[in-house]
C-alpha cells in the first residue's frame, strides 16, 4: 500500500472535549474513509505515525436531519475510529493532517 493511499484512509484526527480527554489512554479518534476497514486503519496508523497499535474501534455515523432557516437538510454522516496505541504512547499531530 502506498503512502498516498493511507493519507486517503485515515482523513483527520477528529478534536473534541471528549477525545481530548481519551488522549492520556493512548486512545485517538480520526475520520476514516467509509470503505476502510481495521487492518487498512491500523497499517496505515502505524506507517503514518510511527507507533504500535493495539487495538481499532470503527463507529458508523449516520446522516443527521436538519433545518435552518426553514429548509430541511441533511449533514453528511461519516466513520469514525478510535485508535489505541500500545504502551500508550503519543501520537503528534503536524499542521499537514
Amino acid at each position: 500500500m502506498r503512502l498516498s493511499d493511507m493519507y486517503n484512509i485515515i482523513k483527520r484526527p477528529l478534536l473534541t472535549e471528549k477525545s481530548s480527554k481519551i488522549e492520556s489512554l493512548g486512545k485517538y479518534v480520526f475520520i476514516v474513509s467509509k470503505e476502510s476497514n481495521k487492518t487498512q486503519i491500523k497499517k496505515a496508523a502505524e506507517t503514518i505515525f510511527n507507533v504500535k497499535v493495539k487495538s481499532v474501534n470503527i463507529v458508523n455515523i449516520h446522516p443527521k436531519a436538519k433545518t435552518f432557516k426553514g429548509k430541511k437538510g441533511t449533514r453528511p454522516g461519516f466513520k469514525k475510529a478510535v485508535i489505541t496505541t500500545e504502551g500508550m504512547k503519543k501520537i503528534e499531530f503536524s499542521k499537514g493532517i
